[in-house]
């Protein structure tokens, strides 16, 4: 198990995701699957930013990663606000730009990425976050790789 601490602040975003893509840089994943882990970690963390803390410097951001036989666990864990994903609704995808809510994509991206991201409140004054992403061929990589 690698961890690290990370202000929680955006210029530190380039940090976290070297980390998490150091660690799996010799694993099995392909490119695509990297690009979605480095995105999916890169909006959760801007959340976190955003949202439990609402702005920059007023926490850190702890990151977990357990890469084991199965695939990559990263647990994204932070001393903010709580998040309930419950509330926030499934996205409309297929109305105009113009009409869209401007928020609310974040963890309906974070969705697509990975193969499976729990929120975790269990723990007072903590929220983790943990996603995983397994070494078979994602949703992602299945959906682009089929013939039209």
């Amino acid at each position: 198990m690698l961890t690290a601490r990370f202000p929680a602040r955006y210029d530190h975003l380039r940090a976290i995701s070297a980390f998490v893509l150091d660690a799996i840089k010799d694993s099995p994943f392909d490119d695509r699957q990297r690009y979605a882990i480095d995105l999916a970690v890169d909006e959760a963390c801007s959340n976190v930013i955003d949202h439990a803390y609402g702005g920059e410097d007023r926490g850190e951001i702890r990151i977990l990663l357990d890469l084991n036989e199965r695939g990559l666990k990263i647990t994204i864990q932070d001393d903010g606000e709580p998040f309930d994903p419950a509330c926030v609704a499934e996205p409309d995808l297929t109305s105009p730009l113009e009409t869209r809510c401007e928020r609310g994509l974040g963890l309906f991206l974070i969705r697509e990425m990975m193969d499976e991201a729990v929120y975790d409140f269990s723990c007072p004054g903590v929220n983790q976050l943990t996603l995983v992403k397994y070494f078979t061929p994602s949703k992602i990589t299945e959906e682009n790789d089929r013939p039209n």
